[in-house]
């Protein structure tokens, strides 16, 4: 005999999944910082078999606090609260790695997915800088972006853009440029890629304006003693 209660939950519970995730709407906050997550070390994956994307963000133990904020942002979207991954050594030893969570999968990640992937159809693809982020830029993204990928030292702000082209790194120096009047400049980071920068005085711009939106545990990616 089928196991016709089983079946009944499954759909149940089916019906009820579908339900939720169609009231899900990414507001403006959410989107700005997928945008400028993406920037920097989120990344989305279309599963196999899947049809849409999701979103997974992942720091190193230390900024758990940051982790955190994000999943708070985020937290509509997520059904599990951050949790710790785990990597073994030679001798079979566990130790902590980083914090993590991941979203559910839904149409809006699938939109920016195809902004910000190309490639292999849905699937494996390379993390690419959409010319949107033209008019998409604005303070809130661009202070993700620096937690996410700057750092400071010596008076000025860099940033790790490795996974970036030389084209799109200078795409990324113009929608600055057009949207702070910042000017930025980059160098090559031996066989790792390039990196963009700042002068000591154009830090002193970019810090004026994504101070507003830096979290208490990141002021150190501008330069200020955390509490």
């Amino acid at each position: 005999m089928a196991n016709t209660v089983g079946s009944f939950e499954t759909k149940h519970w089916h019906k009820n999944w579908i339900l939720i995730k169609e009231s899900l709407f990414l507001n403006e906050k959410q989107e700005d910082f997928i945008i400028g997550s993406l920037l920097g070390d989120g990344t989305m994956r279309i599963g196999k078999g899947a049809k849409n994307a999701n979103l997974k963000i992942e720091h190193g133990l230390e900024q758990k606090e940051y982790v955190e904020w994000q999943y708070q942002i985020l937290k509509p979207f997520v059904f599990t609260e951050p949790k710790l991954s785990y990597r073994y050594q030679e001798n079979g030893e566990r130790y902590e790695k980083s914090w993590w969570f991941r979203t559910l999968r839904h149409p809006f990640f699938t939109q920016l997915y195809h902004q910000f992937y190309q490639g292999d159809g849905y699937r494996n693809g390379k993390k690419i800088v959409p010319r949107s982020l033209k008019y998409d830029l604005n303070p809130f993204i661009f202070a993700v972006w620096i937690m996410d990928d700057g750092s400071y030292h010596r008076d000025k702000i860099d940033i790790s853009t490795y996974c970036f082209s030389l084209d799109e790194i200078q795409f990324l120096q113009e929608c600055i440029k057009d949207m702070f009047k910042i000017e930025s400049k980059f160098y090559r980071d031996r066989d790792k890629g390039y990196r963009m920068y700042f002068s000591k005085r154009e830090t002193g711009k970019v810090i004026d304006i994504i101070r507003p939106h830096i979290i208490p545990s990141m002021r150190y990616k501008i330069g200020f003693k955390t509490p």
